[in-house]
């Protein structure tokens, strides 16, 4: 009996390691993102203090994997959803950037959650249009950003003889600023890699086609063939001749960096760069500027970082859990507070926030929502790397014919209307 009861005792130990069925694994809520870097990791660490303070039994593991907007994250992402290895929930953008996921049938619809919780009346409606994909809705948002955000160094352009305050109407007039800065020795604009090419790309097809036209891109009703597109492209080309020579070597901390110390005038960014500006004791309006990208005044470029529920996740109620933390007022607020953007929920104070991010939530409920193309809103992961490959070779060949080919081409791929 006692050689039975061994190996009894061997199979349960067995059976343990293969299925790794522990008690310390079933407390374990991985939790799976690209915020490593500056005020996305002091948002991250905000939301788990609370989730620390509600859910004591349990234990949070960060499965950050570094890269800006997520390009390294989603590959890795990707190898452990084919290889049946889900984190408890992981970070993507809302909207279209789920539609791969969700065809796949990697993540579960969470809209008995959303009913449970009443997250269907605290979250706006049009957040809530922006959300859902075929009629359901996939993720959580844990907040809402603004790519279409110019941010400036007020003494830089001071010392060129550019009033701080000026806000240009458009882009010609935006040209004009850019001009006087280059002439007067100043870098007029500092930008990063290819993903923050294609940010500011996005901004440029907004000023350039105004929101519903924009917005055709992505549902074949605005060819990408369009003489504006053109037009829009060269725009685009002019705005990279005013960049730093090294922006391949750059990402978007670094960039932004680069305004922050006086060694560049602007830089476009989501607003996520806003605490950068902040952690060095910077004032709003004072020590640094932001306003819409000149011509997309009246638009707000949408996106929201939000979190899923993978199928077959292990530890399915910790990560439900942690969804419901980062919906609730306490942890949007924590979360917000810390990473420069604004709560999804409609009914947090604005007064508890910070000047810019006031602005933000006057815009987010007065302006026209658009989908942002980089970060996941506009268009799906496959259509968005084809578009990122074309932003790349024109960073190295400037041929806008080249260009636009491309992006009629990865349209026709993606929606069959180029």
């Amino acid at each position: 009996m006692a050689r039975v009861r061994t190996l009894l005792a061997m199979l349960v130990v067995l059976i343990s390691v293969v299925t790794g069925c522990n008690s310390d694994a079933d407390n374990n809520v991985e939790v799976f993102t690209w915020w490593s870097d500056a005020s996305e990791q002091a948002g991250l660490n905000a939301l788990v203090e609370v989730f620390n303070r509600n859910y004591p039994d349990l234990t949070f593991i960060n499965g950050a994997v570094a890269g800006g907007a997520g390009g390294t994250a989603r590959d890795v992402l990707a190898s452990r959803l084919a290889a049946g290895d889900p984190p408890g929930t992981f970070q993507v953008h809302a909207g279209m950037e789920l539609a791969d996921y969700i065809e796949a049938g990697q993540v579960q619809d969470l809209g008995g959650l959303y009913a449970e919780n009443g997250w269907d009346t605290v979250f706006p409606r049009g957040l809530l249009d922006l959300l859902t994909v075929d009629g359901k809705i996939y993720s959580v948002p844990s907040n809402v950003h603004r790519a279409n955000v110019v941010w400036g160094n007020p003494a830089v352009l001071s010392r060129a003889g550019i009033d701080p305050q000026s806000r240009p109407a458009d882009l010609d007039a935006w040209f004009a600023q850019l001009d006087a800065l280059k002439a007067a020795g100043v870098t007029p604009l500092a930008i990063g890699k290819d993903w923050t090419q294609v940010h500011l790309l996005e901004t440029v097809l907004i000023s350039r086609l105004g929101s519903e036209s924009y917005k055709g891109l992505f549902d074949g009703e605005t060819s990408w063939a369009d003489p504006r597109i053109t037009a829009a492209l060269a725009d685009f080309g002019r705005l990279l001749s005013y960049a730093n020579t090294d922006n391949q070597f750059l990402d978007w901390p670094a960039s932004t960096k680069r305004v922050i110390d006086g060694k560049a005038a602007y830089t476009v960014m989501g607003d996520w760069a806003e605490n950068l500006f902040r952690a060095e004791g910077m004032q709003f309006d004072v020590d640094y500027v932001a306003f819409p990208v000149p011509g997309t005044q009246g638009a707000f470029d949408f996106l929201a970082d939000s979190f899923t529920l993978p199928a077959n996740c292990p530890n399915e109620s910790g990560a439900v859990d942690w969804l419901e933390t980062v919906a609730s007022i306490e942890g949007q607020q924590a979360f917000n507070l810390a990473k420069g953007s604004i709560p999804a929920r409609s009914d947090v104070s604005p007064g508890d926030y910070q000047p810019y991010q006031q602005t933000a939530m006057t815009s987010y409920r007065d302006d026209v929502i658009v989908p942002s193309l980089a970060h996941g809103a506009a268009a799906p992961v496959r259509w968005l790397a084809d578009i990122t490959t074309a932003v790349r070779a024109f960073g190295t060949h400037h041929d806008p014919v080249a260009l636009q080919q491309a992006l009629v081409d990865a349209a026709a791929t993606h929606v069959g209307n180029p």
